[in-house]
Formats: C-alpha cells, structure tokens, sequence
C-alpha cells in the first residue's frame, strides 16, 4: 500500500464523516458554559465541569477555544486538552474509565429514604458495624 492509497482512504473517511456528523463552526464560553454552534445550525452547552480536563479549570483558562480543521475537535491551549465534538453530542464527556468514576461518585453522594432510615439505625446501635479481620486459614503440607 502507498502513502497516495493511505491518503484517499483518508479523504474518503473523512467524507463519510462530515456527511454523518454536524461540525463545531464555533466555540466559545458564554455564561459559564462552553456553547457550540454546529454546522447544522444547532447550538449545544454544557458546563465545563461535566468535561474530563475542564472539571477543574478556572473560567480564564478556557479560552481560547480552537477547532480542528475537521471540525470535529475543540483544543483547549492553556490546558492542552482535547474534546472530540462527536463524543459530547452523544453524552460522552471523557474516557470510560472517568466517566465510570464520575457514575461512581455521584452514586456514592445519592441519598434514599432507605439508605437515611439505615444510616439512622446504626446511629442508635453504636454505629456502622465493624468489620471482622479475615481469620488466617491453616495450610497443609503433603508429606
């Protein structure tokens, strides 16, 4: 295979792509939130916290804000991180290991009506139980 066949493969992924997907045409911050505008006219914001390395940017390092001349990145040079536009139209604000992490935490914090009245239960029994140590178990040797 030659660098030319590499190239129109290339192009013609790169067709398949625009005609699939709308492009970023512009990006910026406005009122706390990162707005996009698409090439298909539609505007989409989110809060740079939902985003996997804008979660704790301070407001000045978020711009400027560059879009790839695809149009289907955002580059943000202060912080040198990149966002896939694709991915965040499809509710993917990182990695999947992040993403799982951020389930997790917000899991974590939930409250229930069930999960108090146990916390409360506890409470009046001295309490969250303890944990009992692993007892050791005997190994034999073949003799």
């Amino acid at each position: 295979m030659t660098a030319t066949d590499d190239l129109t493969k290339a192009n013609r992924r790169a067709r398949t792509m625009s005609a699939k997907h709308p492009r970023a045409v512009s990006a910026r911050l406005t009122r706390g939130k990162i707005k996009i505008t698409l090439s298909n006219g539609v505007d989409f914001a989110f809060p740079p916290q939902m985003a996997q390395g804008l979660e704790q940017a301070p407001p000045e390092s978020l711009e400027p804000i560059e879009i790839s001349p695809s149009g289907f990145g955002l580059h943000f040079p202060k912080l040198d991180v990149d966002i896939y536009v694709p991915a965040l139209l499809e509710g993917v604000f990182g990695s999947r290991s992040w993403m799982a992490a951020q389930l997790g935490r917000a899991g974590g914090a939930a409250t229930s009506d069930a999960k108090a009245a146990a916390s409360r239960e506890n409470g009046r029994r001295g309490g969250r139980p303890r944990k009992e140590a692993a007892t050791p178990t005997a190994h034999r040797t073949g003799t």
